[in-house]
This record gives C-alpha cells, sequence and structure tokens, in this order.
C-alpha cells in the first residue's frame, strides 16, 4: 500500500493484485485493518548471527506494511549496525507471502490540522529518511525479498545494495493507483537502475514486475527459488561480512555517489577513499597476504 499525504486518511494495509507488464492496474482486495498490538521487537525481529545483522519484518497479516514505529526501529538498527564493529553486513527480509506492502501511517504521531508544507515535511522525515538510512548505512545491506514488494517497500529493497529476490516476488510501483506521486526515493532510484523511459513505465502504470522481469530489467541481481531464498541470502551476507569492511562501505559510497557527480569530482572522491582505506588494517592485511600468497584474514577493522 502507498503511505497517503494526510496521516489521518490512511486505507488499511492491502495486498495488490498482479498484472501484465502493459495491462490496466488490476483490482485491489483489501485485507482486514491490523492494528499492531505486540511490541515493535516482535514486528521488526532482529538478530545478528555471524557477523550480519539479521533484520526481518513480522508484520505477515498486513503483508509487513510498515508502521511508522516499525520505521523508526529499523532507521535505528541501521544506524546501529554502521557503529557497530561486531555488525559487518545487514539482511533485510520478511515473513509470510509479503517484503513490505508499503507503509501504514496509523499510530503516526499527530500533528493536529494540516497547514502547507506539513505534506513535504512528512515525506522528508518519514519515507525519505527511512530510505535513505539504507542507502547512507556504512555496511552492506542485502534485500532478501520473499514476495510482494509495493510502494515504499518496493523502494526499500531497491535501496539495498544487493538485492535477492523470490521467484514468486513482485514489484509494483503502486502510487499512480491512488493518484500519488511517488515518493520515498522512487523518482530517485529506479532511472538509476532502469533508465528513465523504463522507470516512467513503472511508475505511469503501475502495473505488477514479476521477479523474473525485475531480474531482466536489471531491479534485482538474481532470483532464486523461495525455499532457497533465505540459504543463498546467508551465503551472500556471510561473503560479505568475512570481508574488507572499510572498504566496502567506501567503496559503496564512492558507487552511489558518482551517479550524481561530474568524473573529475568522482576521481577526486575515489583518490581520497584509497587514501582513507589505506590506513585499514585489513588494507594492510590485503597487501601483506598477496605478498606472502596466502588468503587474507579480514577483521573489519
Amino acid at each position: 500500500m502507498t503511505p497517503s499525504p494526510s496521516p489521518g486518511s490512511v486505507p488499511p494495509a492491502e495486498p495488490v493484485e498482479p498484472t501484465g507488464p502493459t495491462g490496466p492496474a488490476g483490482p485491489v482486495k483489501p485485507v482486514e485493518p491490523i492494528e499492531p498490538a505486540e511490541p515493535v521487537d516482535s514486528l521488526v525481529q532482529h538478530t545478528t548471527d555471524n557477523d550480519v545483522l539479521w533484520i526481518t519484518l513480522n508484520r505477515p497479516a498486513a503483508m509487513n506494511a510498515v508502521t511508522w514505529d516499525q520505521r523508526e526501529h529499523i532507521i535505528g538498527l541501521l544506524a546501529d549496525a554502521s557503529a557497530d564493529p561486531d555488525v559487518r553486513a545487514v539482511v533485510l527480509t520478511a515473513t509470510g507471502k509479503g517484503f513490505c506492502a508499503g507503509a501504514d501511517l496509523r499510530g503516526s504521531p499527530s500533528t493536529g490540522e494540516r497547514v502547507a508544507g506539513d505534506v513535504a515535511r512528512m515525506i522528508r522525515r518519514g519515507a525519505q529518511r527511512f530510505i535513505g538510512a539504507v542507502l547512507d548505512c556504512e555496511k552492506p545491506v542485502i534485500a532478501a525479498v520473499n514476495g510482494t514488494a509495493a510502494g515504499i517497500g518496493a523502494h526499500l529493497a531497491l535501496a539495498c545494495d544487493l538485492v535477492l529476490a523470490a521467484e514468486s516476488a513482485r514489484f509494483i510501483e503502486v502510487f499512480v493507483r491512488r493518484g500519488l506521486v511517488p515518493d520515498g526515493g522512487g523518482a530517485y532510484l529506479l532511472p538509476r537502475l532502469i533508465g528513465p523511459q523504463r522507470a516512467k513505465e513503472l511508475m505511469f502504470f503501475g502495473d505488477a514486475v514479476p521477479a523474473a522481469e525485475a531480474e531482466r530489467l536489471g531491479l534485482v541481481n538474481r532470483v532464486v527459488p523461495d525455499g532457497e531464498l533465505a540459504k543463498t541470502a546467508r551465503e551472500w551476507a556471510e561473503r560479505l561480512a568475512a570481508g574488507p569492511t572499510r572498504a566496502l562501505a567506501l567503496t559503496k559510497q564512492l558507487v552511489n555517489a558518482s551517479l550524481d557527480a561530474d568524473r573529475a569530482t568522482a576521481f577526486a572522491a575515489e583518490a581520497t577513499a584509497q587514501e582513507i582505506n589505506m590506513t585499514t588494517a585489513d588494507a594492510q592485511e590485503g597487501v601483506a597476504s598477496f605478498v606472502e600468497r596466502r588468503g587474507p584474514a579480514y577483521r573489519g577493522r
């Protein structure tokens, strides 16, 4: 579901029916409103295993539509992951049939009567801050998309550094179905992934994109059978966690910044990043292991 411009007029979370790649938007079947009675720690589960932080959306009855509390909790977890030397990679996934059906703004702080500027402020502080937390996380973030990713849920996945999708997953730019402009960084992310014309096609029509088509377009890195999603995500994440953590962080920053920079700026940033990286223990270990003809043993330092 797509976030409404007004926190007081948010409809219940909805699964979105799939459509063909160029057909009209399909019908929407609403589910019963789900009010989160459980603490946020149960709705957003997190655990660290083998230096990998697993963040799991756990509100399957609502297709993992994200509430205000969940969003703030995830932002905090990603910020903590950046600062925690014992976290060297992050996996973002979900339970049930949906990855994330969008934003559910019920329960967000009330601002009283809406005035000019409130909507833009809400988007900046909410959806954009949410997506920015993924883009700015200093550890590599993998999305393991187990099902429908719609609206801000699609952008949450696409903001990750690597995207794995189960065969049953699908991506939907659902905003147009509600008469809304894409938010949460959609108009920034999609053109950089698949080009402006393809991005406009997805945003103008709001059609569901099956996992195989998403892979062909370049929205995801790899599609795997549903039963192998967690296993593949673990393999990828643990491989990243065994790598030179600060070098990966700097590489992430370079790639993200290069999309908005001219060549001179990008080259200068690259040189500065390498200068910084050469002060790390992992860089020195990488060079030493090459000279000594052995495998490196990175410690994330």
